[in-house]
């Protein structure tokens, strides 16, 4: 449940409600109850998937079941991809609580997110127990400055604030949910530790319920705060610090800061916990079906790679962020239409694989997705490359290991003089 609750967090939870109030005013709140609803879907259908196909394969396998095992293995690189891009850009949200409280410019922000960075690899690769300890004490206190937050702040609610309700027009509702994605994928994140569980049957749809509904009652309560008591036009992009603010006085901001800090390592953790047991069922994909490690030292076994990769891209996208090459906005909605697509895939496959009203399901979040990752523009187009170039190196790889087999074939076949 921590784990879950921890992929659906994240520090987007403390600044998209007030970037979101900012494009589409209080009508934002209609793309948070609309996000939720598609993130029901999500659920059901993960839970459907996660009890048949309990080998800790994840999106690989779910997608696999019903669209092929190329594009499972496409769509396992994706989540990869998003993972190594999107851990940084985490950090890099946690960390603008931070400076915002401290102070300093792009560069010490950039700084605080390289130490988050460094700070979350090395409390994954602690291993499972000790990692999962601390999400659940991560979790609990977020939960407590939520509380805080939007129940000290309610006294200061204003009606006024809602009116015009949708001061940009209603596309900007659609806007808001391509922003606001972010804080509703994380379903599949988790997917690949469902191999953990004794008895996934029986287990998991619980694990879910209970995620689904903690997140539903904050996300909304959150969202409902931040217009009731800043104002959608005054909403800044530390909107949980001006709560606080409000609901304690000046300690706000530095409550705020150390919830963002924590929010970072409970979502980044969970994010890299499951891309480590999902990289090391590729691996043990690519070994002919050898068995996977499982357990305490999954994500050392199966995660230095991923590890190497992330530290890589962390140095290259903070440092542009540093010096103002590359825009955070920008980051996020790539992140996130990788994520996407991940989704609109198992989606779809699940729309084949399974039946009755869960088909129905599987089916409306496929369509949910879509329309979501249209309103990606550029950073939808890159994600669907990314997908193809994954189908591709499949395919590319295919022929050459069954040419090499060929060739072995013929040469053993041949008679020796």
């Amino acid at each position: 449940m921590a784990l879950y609750v921890g992929a659906l967090f994240g520090p987007g939870l403390l600044m998209l409600p007030g970037l979101a109030a900012k494009i589409a005013g209080p009508a934002s709140v209609l793309a948070w109850v609309g996000l939720l609803a598609v993130s029901a879907l999500f659920a059901l259908v993960f839970t459907a998937l996660g009890t048949r196909f309990p080998d800790g394969g994840g999106v690989i396998a779910y997608t696999a079941a019903g669209l092929g095992h190329r594009a499972g293995r496409a769509v396992g690189w994706c989540f990869l991809i998003a993972v190594v891009l999107g851990a940084p850009v985490v950090c890099l949200i946690g960390a603008g609580y931070v400076t915002a409280l401290t102070g300093g410019g792009r560069g010490a922000t950039s700084l605080v997110a390289a130490l988050l960075l460094a700070g979350v690899t090395a409390l994954t690769t602690a291993g499972a127990r000790v990692g999962t300890a601390v999400q659940m004490v991560l979790v609990g206190v977020l939960l407590t400055v939520v509380v805080v937050a939007v129940a000290g702040s309610a006294p200061s609610a204003r009606a006024s604030h809602w009116t015009p309700f949708a001061p940009h027009g209603w596309t900007a509702v659609g806007s808001a949910a391509s922003v606001l994605m972010l804080s509703f994928v994380g379903w599949e994140a988790a997917a690949p530790l469902t191999k953990r569980l004794a008895d996934p049957a029986r287990s998991l749809p619980r694990i879910i319920a209970v995620a689904f509904s903690v997140t539903t009652v904050v996300y909304l309560a959150l969202a409902a705060a931040v217009v009731s008591v800043l104002g959608a036009a005054t909403a800044g992009t530390v909107p949980a610090a001006d709560l606080l603010r409000v609901a304690v006085g000046s300690a706000g901001p530095a409550i705020a800061a150390g919830a963002a800090v924590l929010l970072t390592l409970a979502a980044v953790n969970s994010y890299l916990t499951g891309a480590a047991a999902l990289q090391a069922h590729l691996r043990a994909e690519r070994q002919h079906g050898a068995a996977e490690r499982a357990g305490e030292g999954e994500a050392e076994s199966g995660g230095r790679g991923l590890f190497a990769w992330i530290a890589i891209a962390g140095c290259l996208e903070l440092t542009a962020e540093a010096f103002g090459v590359v825009d955070a906005t920008r980051m996020i909605t790539l992140t996130t239409s990788l994520f996407l697509v991940v989704y609109v895939a198992s989606m779809t496959s699940a729309a084949r694989v399974l039946t009755g009203w869960l088909r129905g399901a599987a089916a409306a979040a496929c369509a949910a997705s879509v329309v979501v990752l249209v309103f990606a523009g550029m950073s939808a187009v890159l994600a669907c490359l990314v997908a193809i170039g994954g189908m591709a190196v499949q395919i590319r790889s295919r022929r050459a290991r069954t040419s090499r087999r060929s060739h072995t074939s013929r040469k053993a076949a041949s008679p020796s003089r």
